[in-house]
């Protein structure tokens, strides 16, 4: 038989997609030519496979082999087609049986003595074979996936999908010839290390009202900016977000470790159901936090999915990168264009950001520590526009802890993450049994059926809503946090204490 056909899967920049390796042996002059679209790195795999198979005690065939990866119009790269054509070279030359090679798919980047090397995107390509599972059942066998041993693991996280990880290429082949004693055996899906603790709020002094304004966003979802002085807590405030939401559902682990899966930063089994924390420094382009590139590759903001975006000293980060992140903010998605072919990212991550009141950062100071002219504080203040900031749902005001507070730090109550998470989640519970979905996500059109206030509470949200000069977009986002604010005190509807905390939120400090 001079012709194999092996299947794979291609790393794109959100997903992985079904790809067919189809080796064939011809007669003639003595060559090896990959078609289908590859990038270097997959060019190169002629000469790791030559080295591999001959390493491996293996017989490289003298022949024209040519090495189709279809469909021919995607994007191929990544190392990790090196096993699916080396298994296609031995299946072609009638050196491992080709029926031992379907229906099961192939992954992984071989060294030049045959061993498996660890991979990125593992999970993203076992996650694909699952979505292929679950579009079309039943299978008349069950869905394998083959991988370098190190990488096996994080694939067997993913549902429908048997994970089998082997050391080397000698190995596999032996195991698939079913000459191997022992046999592989698949990885079962194990729960992953306990990972490191995250930081605790009992560790916050103080900052009563900024802890509050936290749990508010970690209930709903909404986007928080935190306005203060240097070294008030901002920063200590935000990285502790992450310790008191709501745990992920299935769907949110599976999409937020595919997207770190086929990243550069890559995903591990420590990451499994955590939520992530991206936390860019102001330095970062527009292209390092939308995303950017040809092909385009996620951004921060599509690393952050299902997490927190935490941006600190938000006015010292360029503008024009700040202003890209308006629309995502909003459809909780991005789109790339270019112009060989369009992507479109997830973005669904809840933004927190810093800064302080003015460029010295002692504005309004009682000790008169600021020596910024008011021109100088409008100008910082107006280096973030106002559909940027009427975009984030709490503006809240961190103030300086006073000497009188820090001398009693071991004496003043703190309330630990496990406790006020313990009522974000509640709150969460109550708005998927409610609305099946947070009330982030909510529509114009359901925020009307869903947070509609009492009377009391309808005046006072038209009266601040006309004092203030509020746009649409602000009165519908004050309306989702008091739905918010209601759902903490297991409320059925939200009423004037709820609106009026909800209008507190809206009060930018400058």
């Amino acid at each position: 038989m001079s012709l194999a056909v092996v299947r794979s899967r291609a790393l794109t920049a959100a997903s992985a997609l079904e790809v067919t390796v189809e080796v064939h042996l011809a007669n003639g002059l003595p060559a090896f030519s990959i078609v289908g679209l590859p990038e270097l790195e997959v060019r190169e795999s002629r000469e790791r496979v030559r080295a591999a198979l001959q390493n491996s005690g293996f017989t490289f065939p003298v022949r024209r082999i040519t090495v189709n990866l279809a469909p021919a119009d995607l994007p191929k790269q990544s190392g990790h087609f090196d096993l699916p054509i080396a298994l296609g070279i031995l299946a072609a030359s009638e050196q491992l049986p080709a029926e031992a090679l379907h229906p099961h798919e192939f992954a992984g980047e071989l060294s030049l003595t045959g061993a498996l090397r660890p991979m990125r995107g593992a999970f993203a390509i076992a996650c694909g074979l699952a979505a292929q599972v679950a579009a079309h059942p039943p299978r008349p066998t069950p869905a394998e996936i083959y991988l370098p041993l190190e990488c096996a693991a994080e694939a067997a996280l993913a549902p429908h999908v048997t994970a089998f990880g082997a050391p080397d290429l000698r190995t596999l082949c032996a195991h698939l010839a079913g000459v191997l004693k022992p046999p592989l055996q698949p990885f079962k899906p194990i729960a992953p290390a306990a990972p490191a603790p995250l930081p605790d709020m009992a560790e916050i002094i103080g900052q009563n009202a900024a802890k509050r304004a936290l749990e508010v966003a970690a209930a709903g979802g909404h986007h928080i900016l935190l306005i203060g002085p240097p070294g008030s807590g901002k920063s200590m405030l935000a990285a502790r977000l992450a310790g008191i939401l709501p745990p992920m559902s299935d769907a949110e682990a599976l999409a937020s470790a595919a997207l770190l899966s086929v990243s550069a930063i890559g995903f591990t089994p420590t990451q499994w159901r955590r939520r992530p924390f991206r936390a860019p420094h102001h330095s970062a382009s527009a292209a390092a936090l939308i995303g950017g590139g040809n092909p385009p590759r996620p951004g921060e903001i599509t690393l952050a999915h299902h997490g927190v975006l935490f941006l600190d000293e938000l006015p010292e980060f360029n503008r024009a990168a700040l202003e890209m992140l308006r629309e995502p903010l909003e459809t909780h998605s991005i789109t790339l264009s270019r112009a060989s072919h369009q992507v479109e990212f997830p973005a669904a991550c809840q933004l927190v950001a810093a800064m302080n009141p003015c460029p010295c950062g002692w504005f309004g100071d009682t000790k008169g520590r600021c020596h910024c002219s008011p021109e100088n504080a409008d100008r910082y203040w107006r280096k973030l526009s106002g559909p940027l900031l009427d975009r984030i749902d709490l503006h809240i005001e961190v103030c300086a802890l006073t000497p009188a507070e820090l001398a009693e730090r071991t004496t003043l109550p703190s309330e630990a993450s496990a406790t006020i998470a313990a009522r974000v989640s509640a709150a969460r519970a109550r708005q998927l049994t409610r609305q099946q979905q947070p009330n982030w996500l909510l529509t114009s059109r359901e925020i009307d059926a869903m947070c509609r206030p009492d009377h009391a509470g309808e005046a006072l949200l038209h009266q601040a809503s006309s004092r203030f000069g509020w746009s649409a977009r602000t009165y519908y986002r004050v309306l989702k946090v008091a739905r918010t604010i209601a759902d903490l005190a297991d409320a059925k509807i939200p009423d004037a204490s709820h609106i009026a905390e909800a209008i507190q939120y809206r009060r930018v400090c400058k």
